[in-house]
């Protein structure tokens, strides 16, 4: 639910019941009808601003390989193109006085700080307030450019690929950064991990395969029970795509992630190892069965989903242990170094230990790293940079970028 009308008289609502994606409804309370107010046939409706009076619907906005704003009151729209006008970036209404004459509005970008401005309505003008993060500034920064490709099946698949600055793009070490979740999306901005690496001379691919959120319902099913299979499928057909294009140096490919992506990272080292260099895996579940047993509570409302999404270890015990990296260890023939947090309530760290230990037992070479005071994903700073050095020094070894400890 998004609000009702100013009379009281209409609900509206943010929906996909009937649709592929999510569409900004309109219930009408006295006669009980729908009307539909806005829909896009691939990405959802993530946003709506309403008149802070009337409660009608002023803006709509949808997440594609950038944010777009879809004006529903010409009354607000010289606005619009002012505030768009103001920065190269995606931007947001964050505040409004009652008088409704001043908004509070932020930008994000993908090569610097976040800004927030005054926009003066009346006067139709901006008055910059600061940056969130100023010492960005300081820095030339990386640009993030969307790109689609198809994969094999012709399911078309976006991402977003940030090249090192002042570098021919012209066979380059190239990192396959791969979300977590699986069922949640890359997003266009500033990217610490991807700013990283583009400094230190990789390219950076992240993928939206399927299974990502932000596509529609179909797009999100596609990727039921296939991982380790067509998901995993999608990430090869990126590289392929990269390699094509003449960006990527094939021989020269890192696969790195953390909790779903590190499963993708332990995956690419053992079911496709002849496609990439290395592996990263932070918090990466290696045996799907024990991953789905050892859901923590607060995480019951989604056994289900993960039954119909992955599998049901008490029905499909062996479908799951052929999709997981513990099965396939004898494959490995590429470096891995593994992370992971003591506390980590999500994925237990015991599905790192399981196949480090396999590992160890058969002479393969990686790395692991264990936080005793971190849970899932590292938080405390001085463990970032642990993670941050021990990743530049294994990149560069293995796919030869540069090293500035």
């Amino acid at each position: 639910m998004v609000g009702f009308t100013g009379d009281g008289r209409g609900l509206h609502l943010l929906s996909s019941v009937g649709a592929d994606t999510v569409r900004l409804l309109r219930l009408d309370l006295d006669r009980g009808g729908m009307e539909i107010l806005a829909e896009e046939p691939r990405y959802v409706a993530a946003g709506v601003t309403l008149h802070p009076d009337s409660r009608e619907v002023q803006l709509v906005s949808v997440v594609k390989a950038r944010v777009e704003h879809w004006v529903r009151d010409p009354a607000i729209q010289a606005d619009i193109d002012g505030i768009r006008a103001l920065e190269n970036g995606d931007f947001a209404i964050t505040g409004r006085d009652h008088a409704d004459r001043r908004w509070l509005v932020s930008f994000s970008v993908d090569d610097g700080p976040g800004s927030y401005y005054v926009w003066d309505r009346q006067a139709g003008a901006a008055t910059f307030l600061f940056h969130d993060r100023p010492a960005l500034s300081d820095y030339r920064l990386a640009r993030m450019e969307p790109f689609a490709f198809s994969a094999r099946d012709g399911l078309e698949i976006e991402g977003y690929l940030t090249f090192p600055v002042g570098t021919a793009r012209e066979r380059l070490p190239t990192v396959l950064c791969v979300h977590g979740g699986p069922w949640h999306r890359d997003v266009w901005g500033y990217s610490v991990e991807a700013q990283f690496l583009a400094n230190r001379g990789y390219l950076c691919a992240q993928v939206n395969f399927r299974g990502s959120t932000g596509y529609g319902k179909d797009f999100l099913n596609a990727a039921n029970k296939e991982w380790a299979g067509k998901m995993h499928e999608d990430l090869i057909d990126a590289v392929q795509f990269l390699v094509a294009k003449g960006w990527a140096d094939g021989e020269r490919v890192a696969i790195v992630g953390g909790s779903y992506g590190g499963y993708a990272a332990l995956v690419g080292a053992t079911f496709t190892p002849e496609v990439f260099s290395c592996a990263i895996a932070r918090a990466a579940p290696s045996n799907l069965k024990t991953l789905i047993e050892a859901v923590p509570p607060y995480w019951e409302p989604m056994v289900a989903q993960f039954h119909q999404r992955v599998g049901d270890p008490e029905t499909e015990a062996e479908f799951l242990w052929s999709r997981s990296p513990l099965s396939r260890v004898d494959a490995i023939r590429i470096p891995i170094l593994m992370e992971h947090g003591v506390n980590d309530p999500r994925v237990k760290h015991t599905e790192s230990e399981q196949i480090v230990a396999a590992m160890r037992d058969k002479g393969i070479d990686h790395e692991y790293l264990l936080y005793p005071d971190e849970g899932h994903g590292l938080v405390k700073p001085e463990n970032r940079v642990s993670s941050a050095a021990a990743a530049e020094r294994f990149l560069a070894k293995h796919l030869g970028g540069r090293f500035e400890p």
